[in-house]
């Protein structure tokens, strides 16, 4: 069978998407790009699923899964159903499914990392007004608001006012939302994202930003940064714990050292391209040929 891959991106124009594009055309590997839209699933019937004349279990060697982005729960359960249907029948998917689901619930995910034995920041998920309060006041008054689901720093609010905390929780509890609370630990406005492939840190870079907020999609600065053992150890074993072949683990730094802010199982690269002579996608890229072959 000729080597497809496919690349399930909401924009193929999108920066990483094309990356990964030029990545295969490189190797002579033809690139099939696509939107959970354009898929039909079948039962009973195939091709099981399957976009325009190809069967993607058929025709494709593998998948990269890029960001799924805001759906409504039955978007993102179907689509979830989707991948892992593909995965159960052969098509290797990076990342497998129940990755992406343990990586898009931050308390599940703190949760396995504490499981671990990996250091994380002292979190409370509520739907109780009291308790989130409990907690705020037990976090010394100041604490970060974040939502359960969420990337790039969208909805994360640094609190230092009680009473903004009880409007900000019954706002929550108002719309059906958690209450996720997390200890605020001083980080000088930087933290680490460190990139991994398989069981190896391809890059690490510091992002140093004017606030707390440390998303180079808010504006921090990516920095350059020579990789650490501890760094690498950390990251490694918070991907293999969540069952991510790709990730971008966030880490700050503390006088107990380093500890997992969080991770991302979609993870965007441009900021740490632009630290590294490191072909990011081509790794990527190469890493699931490497995995087609076994």
């Amino acid at each position: 069978m000729k080597t497809r891959i496919g690349i399930l991106t909401r924009n193929k124009k999108s920066w990483c998407s094309s990356q990964l594009r030029g990545a295969l055309d490189d190797r002579n590997i033809e690139a099939i790009c696509f939107n959970f839209t354009d898929l039909v699933a079948r039962v009973n019937d195939k091709p099981y699923v399957s976009f325009e004349n190809l069967d993607l279990l058929k025709d494709l060697s593998a998948m990269i899964v890029r960001p799924i982005g805001r759906c409504s729960l039955e978007e993102i359960i179907f689509q979830l159903d989707l991948l892992h249907k593909l995965y159960k029948n052969g098509l290797k998917v990076i990342n497998q499914p129940s990755a992406i689901e343990k990586a898009a619930d931050k308390y599940y995910t703190l949760s396995i990392f504490e499981e671990s034995g990996l250091p994380v920041p002292k979190t409370i998920a509520t739907r109780n007004i009291e308790e989130g309060l409990k907690a705020f006041r037990d976090f010394g008054g100041e604490a970060i608001i974040k939502p359960l689901f969420g990337s790039k720093g969208i909805g994360t609010a640094r609190i230092s006012d009680m009473d903004v905390a009880e409007r900000t929780f019954r706002t929550l509890k108002f719309y059906r939302n958690v209450i996720y609370i997390q200890e605020f630990i001083p980080h000088q406005n930087k933290d680490v994202r460190a990139f991994v492939i398989g069981d190896e840190v391809i890059a690490c870079m510091q992002r140093i930003a004017n606030s707390w907020k440390t998303n180079v999609s808010k504006g921090a600065k990516p920095i350059k940064m020579d990789s650490r053992a501890d760094i690498e150890d950390l990251s490694i074993k918070a991907a293999q714990a969540i069952g991510c072949e790709v990730a971008g683990v966030d880490l700050i730094e503390t006088e107990k050292g380093p500890i997992i802010i969080e991770i991302n199982s979609q993870p965007g690269w441009s900021g740490l391209q632009s630290t590294t002579d490191i072909d990011i996608a081509g790794k990527i890229i190469d890493y699931v040929i490497q995995q087609v072959k076994r």
